[in-house]
């Protein structure tokens, strides 16, 4: 019998990475609105690399924000496409 213990994390990981992911990219359009301090691109990069594509798309769409910058257009749909390959082998591999 396989253990859901270590899949159970992984969906609690994500979770809270996306909805941080969601929550800095609607922060740093509102920075860019009043001029201020910006999340560098680097960091939001960086959040979708760790599991928070998902949440950046949504951010993107909802919020209206780094659409216009091809790197975002491109880049994180493409860590989406990477990470649910990664899922898929690791549910194949390891449960």
């Amino acid at each position: 019998m396989r253990s859901l213990f270590p899949v159970s994390w992984l969906w609690l990981y994500l979770a809270v990475i996306n909805l941080i992911t969601f929550c800095v990219y609607g922060a740093d359009k509102r920075r860019a609105r009043k001029g201020a301090w910006r999340v560098p691109e680097k960091e939001l990069f960086l959040l979708a690399f760790l599991g928070g594509s998902p949440g950046a798309l949504l951010a993107m769409t909802v919020f209206h924000h780094k659409t216009r910058h091809r790197a975002f257009q491109v880049g994180i749909p493409a860590i989406l496409v990477l990470e649910l390959g990664l899922l898929w082998w690791l549910r194949q591999t390891l449960f």
